[in-house]
């Protein structure tokens, strides 16, 4: 019999939620995604030493000797996340998911331009943009950037999705991929209603991210829905069938020594049939759904916090390992 992580690669798209490079060697996945927490945590990990090293030796050559330590830091920060991305290029034979910097999470045309940067670092290594979702937090702002950068053919992914209004807002401007929360909505509710555990077909998590599933299909959205931070493996087999599913090592460790069958629980066909109201989703709505929302209201202000300060762990630990490099 089959493990599930192979029997989950025929009906679905596994995506390495990590930026440890070789994980992404271990299993084999399409694509891969990072954000500033993973980023910060492989940096910090010495067998990626050198990939830091090299980002902050790069920026010092670019701006030459005289530059400020404080200077040098700011453009190796800048440059890190698609240092690590081209390594996991190397490695896949899809995409890698890049994130916008978190603090411009409510700047639509800062978040334009860091965009755009990005795709020129890339591009600039002799990488297509096809093969780069520019990562950007699904506020209202964030949306609008990401569907300016989509008409230029810059693929985006929209992440921290807790919301169905977000969902539909990102499929309404044309956005390529987007990252709803899987564990992290579970999560709010064990703390709102004093719960210990759902079983996995009640997982609010799961039941959220089937909802935007089937609400796509039925109306013939093409955006793609990539189930994301999964707590345990039950959230992960109840979305078989979902388009993408981007996974912890850990789990997919845990999917590849698991053998057991595993039926497909989400299907397009199926989706098509299905009693859905349509919405249309413009800014005041939004707003409206999205006050309504307390879960989505909390966990997208909190994930932003949270890589925000997870970006400024990574200017610090820049900052003193350009004082160990140069010393």
């Amino acid at each position: 019999m089959a493990n599930l992580l192979d029997q989950l690669k025929a009906v679905t798209v596994v995506v390495a939620d990590t930026g440890d490079i070789n994980a992404i060697e271990k299993f084999t996945p399409r694509d891969a995604t990072t954000n500033p927490s993973l980023i910060t945590m492989a940096a910090q990990m010495p067998e990626y030493q050198g990939i830091v090293d090299d980002t902050l030796k790069g920026a010092r050559e670019t701006l030459g000797a005289d530059a400020s330590a404080a200077d040098v830091v700011t453009l190796a920060f800048d440059r890190l996340a698609v240092s690590f991305g081209l390594k996991i290029l190397d490695i896949i034979p899809g995409r890698v998911s890049t994130e916008v910097d978190a603090r411009l999470s409510y700047d639509t045309d800062a978040t334009i331009a860091k965009g755009r940067d990005l795709i020129a670092q890339y591009e600039a290594a002799g990488i297509s943009k096809e093969r780069i979702l520019i990562k950007i937090a699904a506020t209202w702002e964030g949306i609008q950037a990401a569907a300016v950068l989509e008409k230029e053919g810059i693929s985006t992914n929209l992440t921290l999705i807790f919301g169905l209004h977000q969902a539909i807002a990102c499929a309404e401007n044309g956005i390529t991929l987007i990252s709803p929360f899987v564990g992290r909505i579970l999560d709010w509710y064990k703390k709102d209603t004093g719960r210990d555990s759902y079983e996995p077909a009640e997982d609010p998590g799961v039941i959220s991210v089937t909802a935007v599933y089937n609400y796509y299909k039925k109306f013939g959205f093409e955006t793609e829905v990539m189930g994301a931070s999964f707590r345990n493996l039950g959230e992960i087999t109840e979305l078989a069938g979902n388009d993408l599913l981007t996974i912890s090592p850990g789990l997919l460790e845990e999917l590849q020594a698991t053998e057991g069958d595993l039926p497909v629980k989400l299907d397009a066909a199926k989706a098509k049939d299905m009693d859905i109201t349509e919405i249309h989703v413009d800014k005041a709505t939004f707003e409206k759904m999205h006050a309504e929302d307390r879960m989505a209201t909390d966990k997208l202000a909190e994930g932003i916090e949270g890589f925000e300060k997870a970006l400024v762990n990574l200017e610090e630990l820049l900052a003193n390992r350009l004082s160990a490099v140069e010393a």
